[in-house]
């Protein structure tokens, strides 16, 4: 399998207030664990800035102003209770959004079979007209519509395994079927959606999973009601928002997931896209905070979309 990796320093350059778990060091850590030899053959690649015209795939144009409009020229401003620009923000966002697409185009085009986009800020929470839980756009949404308009995708799907549900993704397809959105994701916490009988137009799939559960009830889960209605919809693409801070060293939930979960659902998703999709997965970084269960975690992750 030809795996991609996307990623580019202005993504070290939003910057966020002194404790806030969505940090640059993320990045950091990342960057760390996929120097190591057994990532030798890892396709990097320099993401390239996006086109700006593309964020309207998923968002209004007045929302999308309102955000450029809060980047700061110095020092940080508040966009909402935990979400915060600085001077570099916006192109940052903007180069996550140009890797997400790029991503696109390579397995559609053949030059990777999957990709890893390893960017910051997140995007799945980021509603049609809200910026909130560290996202400003959400750019699983721009590139599953990017898919549709650039190469002709008729089913996309979207699989989210971050711990807090993706409200945003799940607001922006919530009546289109041409969109399967499935998230597995712990309940109660923030945001404070994503239960079963949030259903859509039928294409929106939620599995809430208890504090303090774990391996057992999130393979289930997938096995359960991911996987079948993946096959169910077939989808030409898969894009994962792979946030990992359903890890049991996060310190932001209560899921106690191991590295080998995430690979697991790697691969279980690997196998449904070389059965409906030619291979076509794009996987996206949303979340992971506890920055050795995050580089763990990517390391089984991409070292999965490697081994094929």
């Amino acid at each position: 399998m030809a795996t991609r990796l996307y990623t580019h320093p202005i993504f070290l350059e939003h910057i966020t207030p002194p404790g806030h778990p969505e940090r640059p060091d993320r990045l950091r850590a990342i960057e760390r664990v996929l120097d190591d030899d057994a990532f030798a053959a890892l396709d990097r690649v320099k993401a390239p800035e996006g086109d700006e015209a593309t964020i309207l795939y998923a968002h209004p144009a007045d929302f999308v102003a309102r955000v450029r409009a809060a980047i700061p020229d110095e020092g940080i401003a508040r966009v909402d209770a935990d979400t915060t620009a600085s001077p570099k923000s916006w192109q940052a966002v903007i180069t996550a959004i140009g890797a997400a697409n790029a991503a696109v185009d390579d397995v559609f085009t053949g030059r990777a079979d999957n990709v890893f986009v390893a960017a910051r800020p997140p995007g799945h929470h980021a509603e049609k007209t809200t910026a909130m839980g560290f996202c400003f756009f959400n750019t699983a949404a721009i590139a599953a519509r990017y898919a549709q308009k650039k190469h002709g995708a008729e089913r996309v799907a979207v699989v989210d395994w971050d711990v807090h549900h993706g409200n945003g993704t799940q607001d922006i397809f919530w009546d289109d079927p041409s969109v399967l959105y499935c998230s597995t994701h712990q309940m109660p916490l923030y945001p404070g959606t994503g239960a079963k009988n949030e259903t859509g137009a039928g294409n929106i799939v939620n599995a809430p999973l208890a504090p303090q559960t774990g391996s057992e009830v999130f393979r289930d889960a997938f096995l359960s009601r991911i996987l079948p209605a993946l096959d169910k919809f077939a989808p030409d693409l898969i894009i994962i928002s792979a946030g990992f801070d359903a890890h049991h060293r996060d310190p932001l939930a209560e899921i106690n997931l191991t590295e080998d979960d995430f690979d697991w659902a790697t691969g279980q998703l690997m196998q449904r896209a070389a059965r409906h999709g030619d291979n076509r997965l794009v996987s996206l970084l949303e979340g992971g905070y506890d920055l050795q269960g995050l580089a763990f975690s990517v390391a089984a992750h991409v070292g999965r979309l490697m081994k094929g």
